[in-house]
């Protein structure tokens, strides 16, 4: 990475791949005067397979580089992986403040009506105390099934967010047939991968579950944070850590232009 620092931008969405692109579309629907970076941390995509030390010491040392490269305002670690594994440490290191993805527990606890809720996220998410910690809290009456479907996370990146509908339902289909088969009516989307296909898993569980999800909320908490403001920094940017194929990288040049964002290339 060059020691160039580019022009300050309000917003810094960082998550592994594609998950948090839909952070960034929610936020810009609601500031479309905000200026917004976008970095993929493809180098160790992917967070969920990895051990919670492992979690911090990548997530630290990719968001030195993003502040030291982009100045922003905030950081919304649209990640639930980072953010479950790492925030307090990212917290504890940095002056910036932070929004993080944690699983919508409490919410989900809140709409279910049978007390038994469905949570599909990465083996590390599911796994982590800080997860545990959170159903005790906020759902200690619920029965919790808990799903880490990091196959799935792996298909998102590299081929569904572009597929079409049909592979998309087959994609979510072994998942959801779990939940509904343990009884569940609400499932807490803990992994922002799944944002992407959240159209087909409402699709496939049908209307008597509900789907729970993280985004206003984020993104709201980033917007009292950080009030958004007229910017001339250009187009918001899409940028990587690197470490992927040439291939991989051409998909990410097609995610920017399809959420109206430069590519910028790699960090």
């Amino acid at each position: 990475m060059s020691n160039h620092k580019t022009t300050n931008f309000q917003y810094a969405f960082l998550d592994s791949g594609t998950g948090g692109l839909p952070y960034f579309a929610q936020l810009r629907a609601h500031a479309a005067e905000a200026s917004c970076v976008y970095l993929a941390d493809t180098r160790h995509f992917p967070y969920g397979e990895k051990t919670r030390d492992e979690v911090i010491r990548f997530a630290t040392a990719t968001v030195g580089e993003l502040l030291e490269k982009f100045s922003p305002e905030v950081v919304i670690v649209a990640c639930n992986t980072i953010s479950v594994a790492a925030l307090s440490a990212l917290r504890e290191r940095y002056s910036v403040p932070f929004v993080g993805t944690v699983p919508a527990i409490k919410l989900g606890a809140a709409k279910s009506v049978n007390r038994k809720i469905g949570l599909l996220a990465t083996e590390r998410t599911v796994s982590d105390p800080y997860t545990d910690d959170l159903i005790s809290q906020f759902a200690s009456d619920c029965e919790v099934t808990k799903i880490g479907d990091s196959k799935l996370v792996s298909r998102i990146e590299s081929e569904l967010v572009t597929a079409g509908r049909e592979a998309r339902i087959e994609a979510v289909k072994p998942s959801i047939e779990r939940f509904r088969a343990a009884g569940v009516d609400t499932i807490v989307l803990a992994c922002t991968h799944f944002l992407h296909v959240s159209d087909e898993i409402r699709e496939v569980a049908g209307p008597g579950i509900t789907i729970i999800d993280s985004r206003e909320g984020v993104v709201q908490q980033a917007l009292r944070l950080v009030p958004p403001r007229a910017h001339d920094t250009g187009a918001d940017a899409l940028y990587i850590s690197g470490g992927i194929s040439p291939e991989m990288e051409g998909r990410y040049q097609t995610y920017a232009k399809l959420f109206g964002m430069k590519w910028g290339g790699i960090i």
